[in-house]
């Protein structure tokens, strides 16, 4: 059995207890007797570093007092046939170590899983299901102890000049503050108040993530599957939304058709109620999409962040909105690098920043956790004057792929009626640098904006000039 061979490996192979020690657990041994071995195999280790042998085992054994006579027969006896062959592949075993790792943890996760449905799990409830069967699902042994620094500079090498497997933006001015746009296992935010355009960013950069052929998830919460496809055709059709409408179907499918033909990619929409969905659910989507439709996408939209739920969190639980969305934030970022993507998603200015034409972390609703957790965070921030312009000003928060204070401000163009961003003509970012321009409140923080519109002036003057940057000075070396 298994079970004993794994026992034994632990009591006579140093190397293979120290491989798979951490990923062993009681629950993985049906049996009193395999259980108590374990365990006591397991505390040995935990108090001296090192394996017992049979004789300091059987010690421990004896000194149980919850044991029948029985039951110490039956575990002696367990004992004595502990054998190991050393000449036993020290991966093989840690290969099929593994193996039934992942089969008791599946046979656990489904054990459980019959008791919630039928109503007999004291602390789980439905909406548990798919996070204990994932959670099974992924178990596996992790074999990298980590990078040693001096004596592995080749990798690092190897790692500075290789190019990131980015999703770009087609705003240039995104990929340039981001470097060519948006990480895999990262988290995204972009912080606006109501109606300044967070769901316009997200379904723009979604329909111009699709056109690049990438495969595009878009999780609403806020609206409608429908409305959210009807952002998009409107983008990606170049007409209004009114328009939409009133074209007659030939029409409306011909253009598509054309759409279709010009990317590889996809584009799934999927809606879920209010407040009533978080990771664990988005975690179930994508293995169901990878399963039933071969899906795997390169990014994930989730508009938005503050209306999802936690995962940590039963509903209707009484826990503050920090905890709750800094929970959110946490599982969501979680999420993006299980799953090797960018999750890029959205929350809301608390009520002062509503009218603020000036934005920062602080004006985060409900959490200053959130941006604690973000990788990257930009305030979307619209003024009278610039929407008169037909422009909407963009300003770094965080940004952990560069510096926020270069290229801190800038506008982009913006196009309502059609859903649609563009970049803004060179001259247009003269507005976010002109003190002159009422774009700013006057208020306490006026003399910070002119210092910092004075610094940005110089960084897009730098951006605009494109001009041939001196060799680095590596310090003499060749």
């Amino acid at each position: 059995m298994i079970e004993n061979t794994v026992l034994a490996g632990l009591l006579h192979n140093e190397d293979y207890m120290r491989r798979v020690i951490p990923f062993l657990s009681e629950d993985y041994f049906g049996d009193f007797t395999e259980k108590t071995v374990f365990k006591s195999i397991t505390e040995y280790i935990a108090n001296y570093n090192s394996v017992p042998t049979k004789s300091a085992l059987k010690i421990a054994i004896d000194e149980k007092s919850n044991i029948s006579d029985d039951q110490y027969t039956t575990i002696i006896e367990t004992i004595d046939g502990l054998d190991y062959d050393a000449k036993t592949d020290l991966d093989w075993i840690v290969d099929k170590t593994e193996k039934f790792c992942q089969d008791k943890a599946v046979f656990n996760a489904v054990r459980e899983s019959i008791l919630v449905l039928d109503g007999n799990h004291k602390d789980l409830d439905k909406g548990s299901i798919p996070d204990l069967l994932t959670k099974a699902l992924g178990v596996s042994f992790d074999q990298n102890i980590g990078h040693d620094f001096l004596e592995q500079p080749e990798d690092r090498y190897e790692f500075y000049h290789t190019k990131e497997d980015k999703v770009a933006f087609d705003l240039d001015l995104f990929n340039k503050i981001t470097k060519g746009g948006l990480s895999r296992k990262s988290l995204s935010i972009a912080l606006a108040g109501t109606g300044v355009g967070k769901t316009l960013f997200m379904t723009h950069c979604a329909a111009a993530n699709l056109m690049d052929g990438k495969n595009v998830l878009y999780i609403t919460m806020e609206m409608a599957e429908e409305k959210i496809s009807e952002r998009i055709d409107a983008n990606l059709l170049n007409t209004t939304i009114d328009s939409l409408a009133e074209m007659p179907k030939d029409v409306f499918i011909k253009r598509t058709d054309r759409v279709k033909a010009k990317t590889t990619g996809k584009l799934i929409v999927k809606e879920y109620p209010t407040a009533s969905a978080g990771s664990a659910h988005f975690r179930h989507l994508l293995n169901e999409l990878k399963l039933k439709k071969n899906f795997t996408p390169d990014i994930v939209y989730i508009d938005y962040l503050n209306i999802c739920t936690s995962s940590r969190m039963k509903a209707g639980a009484n826990v503050n909105s920090y905890t709750l969305i800094k929970a959110i934030a946490e599982e969501l970022r979680g999420l993006a690098v299980e799953f090797n993507v960018p999750i890029l998603s959205a929350t809301q200015t608390t009520r002062t920043g509503y009218s603020s034409s000036d934005l920062n972390l602080e004006d985060t609703s409900e959490s200053f956790g959130l941006p604690a957790t973000a990788d990257f965070m930009f305030g979307l921030i619209s003024t009278e004057e610039l929407e008169g312009l037909g422009q909407l000003m963009v300003k770094q928060l965080k940004n952990r792929w560069g510096d926020t204070n270069y290229l801190k401000r800038f506008v982009i163009g913006i196009d309502r009626s059609k859903m649609k961003l563009f970049d803004a003509e060179d001259n247009a970012q003269d507005l976010v640098n002109d003190t002159s321009t009422p774009v700013a409140d006057k208020g306490s923080f006026g003399d910070r904006m002119k210092a910092e519109r004075s610094e940005n002036k110089d960084n897009v003057l730098s951006y605009r000039s494109n001009k041939t940057k001196s060799k680095p000075d590596f310090g003499g070396l060749k």
